[in-house]
């Protein structure tokens, strides 16, 4: 179904006001758009691994969360997500449930990149009918802004400060929705918080009611932990997208889809300028460290753009 803003907007919120999250931040954006592309009918099953997520929006005994919820442990929400499936699989065949109901599970990037790959990448390959949602923020936020293999490089971060002798995290960011193209998934997507809500509802509403797994990577700026003003958030994520920091593309049963092309490619500086953990690469001694960013940035984006060029041939 075509998005329709005003439709969208009028149907019932999923995850609700008063949660704790960050003023600025985009996971909860991200939820809320998500669970808007279920069918106002559909129930749904949801888990999040521990979190910043989960620890703002499911304080015992209050909750934001309008459907079934389950919290996790950090490296277990796809595993426990997959489990509620499987079980809801047995008992329908069984005749003990005659409805039908949706199964997501969320997690930050720590969850989902590095702690709780294990989990993922099992629920992926055994083939439950779920969505993963990887909200990324590109650290570990709700502990402390630790480094994660999100984290893209030469970011400041409490376990890779930016110093004299080494400038910010050494190593480039783990590409995870590739990763999980290689686990052969019908539907694998990336999308942005804000800036684009059409398309992370029209991906959102594919993965949820594509028979199988779908993965759902979405990137979530943090404005403690890219220390940007938290009026920006859809700016941070339109320069994402604009420089080509960060694609919006789709993978159909290995398919590859760009869904947008910028006119005009903007320098990967415009993403990083207006970020505190970038501050250091606006100095003499390590300004060449930006052109060693855009040439990565280009090499993955013209990757990207061969993959659709072969898959349309």
């Amino acid at each position: 179904m075509a998005y329709n803003l005003k439709q969208a907007a009028k149907k019932p919120e999923r995850f609700t006001g008063g949660h704790r999250m960050c003023a600025g931040c985009g996971a909860p954006v991200v939820v809320r758009q998500i669970l808007r592309a279920l069918k106002p009918e559909d129930h749904a099953v949801i888990g999040a691994a521990t979190g910043c997520l989960e620890v703002s929006s499911f304080l015992y005994p209050y909750t934001s969360w309008e459907d079934s919820f389950i919290h996790s442990a950090f490296e277990n929400s796809a595993a426990t997500v997959s489990g509620a499936e499987a079980a809801f699989t047995v008992l329908k065949k069984k005749g003990k449930i005659d409805y039908d109901t949706k199964f997501i599970a969320f997690g930050g990037d720590g969850g989902t990149y590095d702690i709780g790959f294990q989990s993922l990448s099992g629920a992926m390959e055994r083939g439950h009918d779920m969505v993963y949602v990887c909200y990324d923020n590109g650290a570990y936020m709700n502990t402390g802004i630790q480094r994660s293999s999100a984290t893209p490089k030469y970011a400041d971060t409490t376990t890779s400060p930016a110093g004299k002798v080494i400038p910010g995290k050494q190593q480039s960011r783990k590409d995870l929705t590739e990763v999980m193209v290689n686990h052969h998934l019908p539907y694998v997507a990336q999308s942005i918080a804000v800036g684009n809500m059409k398309d992370l509802y029209e991906k959102s509403e594919k993965a949820i009611y594509t028979e199988g797994p779908a993965f759902l990577n979405v990137l979530a700026p943090c404005p403690r932990g890219w220390r940007y003003n938290t009026p920006d958030l859809m700016d941070i994520n339109k320069l994402a997208v604009e420089t080509c920091a960060w694609p919006l593309y789709e993978v159909v049963n290995g398919k590859y889809t760009v869904n947008y092309k910028p006119r005009k490619k903007l320098p990967i500086e415009e993403f990083l300028k207006p970020q505190g953990r970038f501050k250091h690469l606006f100095t003499e001694t390590n300004k060449h460290l930006i052109q060693d960013i855009q040439q990565e940035i280009d090499h993955r984006w013209e990757r990207l753009l061969a993959l659709e060029k072969a898959d349309q041939q």
